[in-house]
This record gives structure tokens, C-alpha cells and sequence, in this order.
């Protein structure tokens, strides 16, 4: 059966909570995100979800019927031929887990923005995610509008004209807009006809390699031999250059954690890529698009339980500047919901760096220029958008984003 071993783009979910975004999910995917015991215990998203599927077409049928996850045709019967591998990130939508949201909008070139019917639009998190939409400029968007079967046609109707004005003069303003059912598979042909339509991301494959790492584990049983133990592995998306299997790679700002008083002190790891794989398919090489594992040769203690997560991979030289101050430029969200206030002495903020989230302070401010210290060594790249957070009100809210300069 023909396949396509790497995926091309990585789309990721935003929406409030409970709007049906891991069901959707489910129904494109055949795979349920929520895996981490905290999840299922709660009922929601907390860590980012991963998925992976290929998108095939029928020959024979025409229109959305022609497009399914499976082998073969679910109309006719015929062998479906892959057109497009894709990966989702499945992102939380509780407000106190905005910060994953963005991490997981960081390495995203697509957004499935799923907008339930049974509640009014927009949500406090549906108004939240069209800002980090724009924060970030991901014009690449299909608006889901779940949970129809529940309010009837009328009513349905009426909430698709709340999103229209809702989306109006954002980067997003002429998404499609695809009302659905997930979990009785109505219009997921569509939705996955829409999406093999998207935009595909353009990369530079010649530079120097860059991964943002979003997950990190041990994949050792307890109990194994300690002759067959495997290195530890990282999970994520290349954003430029390609990886190879046998690279000599080197991982920022690295492990061996050491405490002195209230300071924290990284190593750089140095190791070599035993290993690449995208879902089941082994790699020889990884180009940017799409969620990779990488296998390494380093102590599998180290990766576990997600401790690289935030961190950046690449050639030993050619990796972002580690830094634990910063001046930045600060641009300010337009928000009516919030008050305009400056920022005080050692003010707190949630910094979101690619993959991480750092809690930073603010040592200086002085208009739209800033000064933070960050509260571990972090690697930041000139030019990237880092989405910042303020506590107010008790709650840490999206107030704008800041750029290193």
C-alpha cells in the first residue's frame, strides 16, 4: 500500500474548553489525544495532545465523499492513493492553561479553530485563541462550528452569523467555515478535503537545522535489561534544515541540572541521532513539517517526563544565543476586557519562547522597550514572537507579545 512517511504540516487545535476539539481529533485522526492520566481523570486537556494521519483520495468518487483516513474508498470500496500526511496538536482551552495553548501555536502551520454552536460566540477562550491567532499570523485556518445536532438549523444559523462578525478584520476573516458533528462523522470528508487544500508551509531545507522540542521521554519498561536500554528520546518539529540519522547534534540549554541557591545551571548535551521516526514510519532523514521523534544515545533519565520540553536542537554552534536577560520590544494586544496599565518593578510575566514557558520579571520598562530577566537560561532567536502573560486580576492573562532586540 503506498504512504507518505513524513508529515508535511503541523495543524493544531484551538477553541474554549469543551467545544469538541479532541473528538474532532478523534474523528480525522482515529487517535484520542488525551493520554496523560490527569486528563482522563479531569476529563480535559491539559498537556498537548499528539496525533498523525494521512490524508487519502478516491479516484473513482468525486467531491468531499472522495476523501477519507482509510486505505479504501468507505463509498466505493476502492484503494484510496495518499495525497498529504499531517499532524494535529491537540491544545487546552481552559484559560489557567493558555500558556500550553501558545507554546503548542508556536510550532503550528495550520489551525483547525473549533467554535461550538450550543454556547454563544465568541467564549472567553475563543476570544483568547483569535489573539493568539493574530499574535502570530496563522491565516491558514478552518473554522469548525461543532455541536450543531444540538440547537437545530435555525439557531445554527444564527451562531454562524456570530462567528462571521466575531472573525471580522482578523487574519482569519475568510476561513471557511464547516459546521460538523464529530462523533457521528458528519462532514469530516470535508473538513479533511478542506485541509489537504490548505496552504502547504514553505521551509528552508539548506540552513543549518533548528527543532523546537515539544515532549521528551524514557522509553525503557522498568525492569529492563540494562544491556537493551535505549537512549533517551525527544519529540518535535523541525523548523528549518534537515536531521539526519548519525547527526552529531547538540541540545540547548541541555541537562544535568545543577542547583546554587536560588540559580539554576545547565550543560549543553552533545549526542548523536541513533533514531527517526514519524508515527510508525523509520526515517534516514527529518525535514521541517510535521511532529518527528528523535532517539538518541543520552542517559534516558534525563529525558523523561518531558524535561526537554522548551528546549532547542541542532548542530553544536549553530543554535540560538542561551541567555537569562533580555531587552525586548513590547506590542500590546488591543483588548477592551483588560486594563491598560504599565509595568511595575520586578513585575511577574509568563514569557512563551517557542516551546517554553518561562516565568520572567520585568526589571525595566521605558515605553514599548523592556528589560527581563528570565528565570532560567532560555534559548531565544532574534526576530521570534514571544506571546507574554500578566497576572491580573489573579489570573494570568494574554497581554501582547515581545520580540528580543
Amino acid at each position: 500500500m503506498e504512504t507518505i512517511k513524513q508529515s508535511e504540516m503541523n495543524i493544531g487545535t484551538l477553541g474554549h474548553i469543551d467545544h469538541g476539539k479532541t473528538s474532532l481529533v478523534k474523528s480525522l485522526t482515529n487517535i484520542w489525544t488525551d493520554r496523560h492520566s490527569e486528563s482522563i481523570k479531569r476529563n480535559m486537556t491539559i498537556k498537548l495532545g499528539y496525533a498523525d494521519a494521512i490524508i487519502r483520495k478516491c479516484d473513482s468518487c468525486k467531491g468531499a465523499e472522495a476523501y477519507t483516513i482509510g486505505e479504501r474508498c468507505e463509498r466505493c470500496g476502492s484503494e484510496a492513493k495518499p495525497i498529504l500526511r499531517f499532524s494535529i496538536l491537540d491544545a487546552p482551552g481552559h484559560e489557567t492553561l493558555m500558556a500550553t495553548a501558545i507554546s503548542g501555536a508556536n510550532i503550528i502551520n495550520g489551525i483547525l479553530f473549533i467554535i461550538a454552536a450550543n454556547e454563544p460566540c465568541p467564549m472567553q477562550q475563543t476570544r483568547e485563541h483569535l489573539m493568539i491567532i493574530n499574535l502570530l499570523g496563522l491565516k491558514n485556518a478552518i473554522i469548525v462550528q461543532t455541536k450543531v445536532d444540538l440547537v437545530g438549523r435555525d439557531k445554527a444559523l444564527e451562531h454562524y452569523k456570530q462567528i462571521k462578525a466575531f472573525i471580522k478584520g482578523s487574519v482569519i476573516e475568510n476561513a471557511p467555515i464547516i459546521p460538523a458533528v464529530p462523533n457521528k462523522n458528519v462532514n469530516i470528508d470535508v473538513i479533511l478535503e478542506t485541509i489537504s487544500k490548505l496552504e502547504r508551509p514553505k521551509f528552508d531545507k539548506e540552513a543549518d537545522p533548528l527543532m523546537y522540542i515539544a515532549r521528551s521521554f524514557d522509553v525503557n519498561k522498568p525492569g529492563s535489561d540494562i544491556s537493551k536500554l535505549k537512549g533517551g528520546v525527544v519529540g518535535g518539529t523541525i523548523i528549518r534544515g534537515v536531521l539526519k540519522k548519525g547527526d552529531t547534534i547538540s541540545i540547548l540549554p541541555g541537562a544535568n541540572l545543577q542547583k546554587k541557591g536560588k540559580h539554576e545551571s545547565y550543560s549543553e548535551v552533545v549526542t548523536t541521532i541513533s533514531g527517526i521516526s514519524s508515527g510508525t514510519e523509520e526515517l534516514d532523514e527529518a525535514h521541517p513539517g510535521g511532529l518527528i521523534g528523535i532517539s538518541t544515545e543520552v542517559d534516558p533519565a534525563l529525558t523523561k517526563a518531558d524535561a526537554f520540553v522548551g528546549m532547542v536542537l541542532g548542530y553544536k554552534g549553530k543554535l540560538p544565543l542561551v541567555v537569562t536577560e533580555i531587552d525586548a520590544l513590547y506590542t500590546s494586544l488591543a483588548r477592551t476586557d483588560l486594563p491598560t496599565i504599565g509595568f511595575g518593578k520586578d513585575e511577574p510575566i509568563a514569557l512563551s519562547v517557542g516551546t517554553a514557558t518561562v516565568l520572567s520579571y520585568v526589571t525595566g520598562s521605558k515605553r514599548n522597550r523592556l528589560k527581563i530577566r528570565l528565570s532560567h537560561p532560555t534559548p531565544i532567536e532574534r526576530g521570534l514572537k514571544m506571546a507574554v502573560m500578566r497576572r491580573i486580576n489573579h489570573r494570568l492573562r494574554l497581554t501582547g507579545f515581545a520580540v528580543m532586540v
